[in-house]
C-alpha cells in the first residue's frame, strides 16, 4: 500500500476509529497524518495461506509509528507461553511510551497452527481464561510463583514493567458466548469480528449481564468491533471485491455474508451501516480494508467521506 494523504475531518466526539495495517513503514507514516486513534495488526503461526505472525508485526508497528494507539488484533494467546508474551509487550510498551494494546483470541480455525505449537486445540479456552491474569501479574514487575495447570512457574520476574501500572489492556476477541465471559471476567474490552450489528448489540447486551453477575463495573470497559470496509460509487463492485478479499483469506466464499458483516457499498451506505455499529454500543472501531487493489483509495474515502458523519447517540 502506498499512500500520501493530508489530514482529514475527525469523526464525531466519543468515537475512536484505527486501521488494520500491514505495518510498512510508509503506510503508517502517511496513516499516522489522519485523524485516527489507532494501528492494528494480526497474524497467525501457520495458517494455509500466506500470513504475517502478529508479534513480529506488532514489533514493526511500534517501530514505524510515534503518535497513534497500536495493537494486536489478534494475538493467539493459546499458542505462546505467557512469559515470552510478558517479555515482548513489556518491551514494545516501554519502547513506545505505553501506547500498546494487547488483543487477544483463541483461534481455532486452522487446526494445524495447534499441531505446529503442539497445544492441543481443545483446551485454547482453558489456557487463554489462565494465561490472562497471569500476564497482568507478571507486568508488575515482582516474582511471580503460579501454581497452574499449563503456566506453572516457580519466581519467575518480568522485568523491567511496562509503563502502564498493570500493564498494557487486555481486549478479548471472539464471537462465541464463552468469549463473552471471557472478556466479562478477565478482559479490557470486547473485539468481535465479523459480526453484523446486531450481532453486536447482543454481544453487548450480553457481556453486561455476565458482568452484573460477577459485580464486575464496565465504566473503563472499552468496545471495539472490527469490521472490513470497502467503498466505491458501484455498490456491487465494492461487495464483489470485498468477498473475493475475505474469502482469499478464509478460503471459503463470501458473497452473501458480505452483505451481513461487511461495511462494503457506496459512502452512504457505508456510512449507515458503520452508525449501526456505534448505535449498537461500539465506541471504537478498527477497519479493515477488504481489498487486495487499492487500500490507499479505500482509506481516503473512508476516512474523507465516511468518518466525519458518524456520531455517537446521546
Amino acid at each position: 500500500m502506498s499512500v500520501d494523504l493530508p489530514p482529514r475531518a475527525a469523526p464525531g466526539p466519543g468515537l475512536r476509529v484505527g486501521f488494520v495495517t500491514r505495518a510498512g513503514r510508509a503506510e503508517v507514516e502517511a496513516l499516522e497524518r489522519l485523524p485516527i486513534d489507532s494501528l492494528w495488526v494480526g497474524g497467525h503461526v501457520a495458517p494455509p495461506n500466506p500470513m504475517p505472525e502478529t508479534m513480529v508485526s506488532l514489533a514493526r508497528l511500534s517501530s514505524a509509528s510515534e503518535r497513534v494507539r497500536i495493537g494486536s488484533s489478534i494475538l493467539l494467546l493459546p499458542l505462546f507461553p505467557p512469559a515470552i508474551v510478558a517479555t515482548q509487550i513489556a518491551e514494545i510498551a516501554r519502547a513506545t511510551g505505553g501506547r500498546v494494546t494487547l488483543g487477544v483470541g483463541i483461534g481455532g480455525e486452522y487446526p494445524e497452527e495447534f499441531r505446529a505449537c503442539q497445544v492441543p486445540v481443545t483446551e485454547r479456552g482453558r489456557r487463554t481464561d489462565e494465561a490472562i491474569p497471569l500476564l497482568r501479574r507478571l507486568w508488575t514487575g515482582d516474582e511471580v510463583t503460579h501454581d497452574g495447570p499449563y503456566y506453572a512457574m516457580e519466581q519467575v520476574r518480568i522485568h523491567p514493567a511496562p509503563l502502564q501500572p498493570g500493564g498494557p489492556p487486555i481486549v478479548v476477541a471472539g464471537r462465541q458466548e464463552p468469549a463473552m465471559r471471557r472478556a466479562a471476567r478477565l478482559g479490557d474490552g470486547w473485539m468481535p469480528y465479523l459480526y453484523s450489528p446486531r450481532r453486536y448489540a447482543a454481544s453487548v447486551s450480553t457481556i453486561r449481564a455476565f458482568a452484573d453477575e460477577l459485580g464486575r463495573d464496565l465504566t473503563s470497559f472499552e468496545w471495539f468491533a472490527f469490521v472490513f470496509v470497502n467503498v466505491r460509487a458501484d455498490t456491487d463492485a465494492a461487495r464483489t471485491d470485498a468477498a473475493r478479499s475475505i474469502g482469499g483469506l478464509y478460503s471459503q466464499d463470501f458473497t452473501e455474508l458480505v452483505k451481513a458483516v461487511v461495511a462494503a457499498g457506496t459512502v452512504d451506505e457505508v456510512t449507515a451501516r458503520l452508525q449501526q455499529y456505534v448505535d449498537a454500543g461500539a465506541r471504537h472501531l478498527i477497519l479493515a480494508p477488504a481489498t487486495e487493489d487499492d487500500r490507499d483509495v479505500i482509506v481516503r474515502r473512508v476516512t474523507d467521506e465516511v468518518l466525519p458523519r458518524l456520531t455517537v447517540p446521546a
